[in-house]
């Protein structure tokens, strides 16, 4: 998924959100099935671990592309805004707008994650 680019692309811009997305669906669906199964009173511990496995690998995933994102916007040197029509300036650009989507893509991943840390059971 992802892979050490020499420039960004629109794939390195979208990978941090698509990973949160899929971090949702497996935390929510996950628990939704196993208390449609298993009724009201069932223990989520296990469903609790498995969600912070997916947050962990989660966050791993994001984390790397906030590294090559750093990397594409030029370790900072080059401070916004980056709108000139060159390609240097378009690999700025979406260097630091993938690294701001990267913070909103962990904030996200955590915010998911925070009611398997309060709720134990399907009630």
């Amino acid at each position: 998924m992802l892979f050490r680019r020499e420039t960004a692309n629109l794939w390195t811009l979208i990978t941090p959100p698509t990973v949160w997305a899929m971090h949702f669906m497996v935390a929510y669906v996950l628990a939704a099935v196993v208390c449609a199964k298993t009724g009201n009173t069932a223990d989520l511990d296990s469903v609790r671990w498995i969600i912070a496995g997916a947050t962990a690998v989660a966050l791993g995933l994001i984390a790397a592309a906030a590294v090559q994102a750093h990397r594409h916007w030029g370790f900072g040197d080059d401070m916004p805004p980056h709108n000139e029509p060159t390609d240097e300036d378009r690999q700025h650009f979406l260097g630091f707008a993938t690294l701001l989507i990267c913070g909103v893509s962990a904030i996200g991943v955590i915010f998911v994650a925070l009611p398997a840390l309060f709720i134990a059971d399907c009630r």
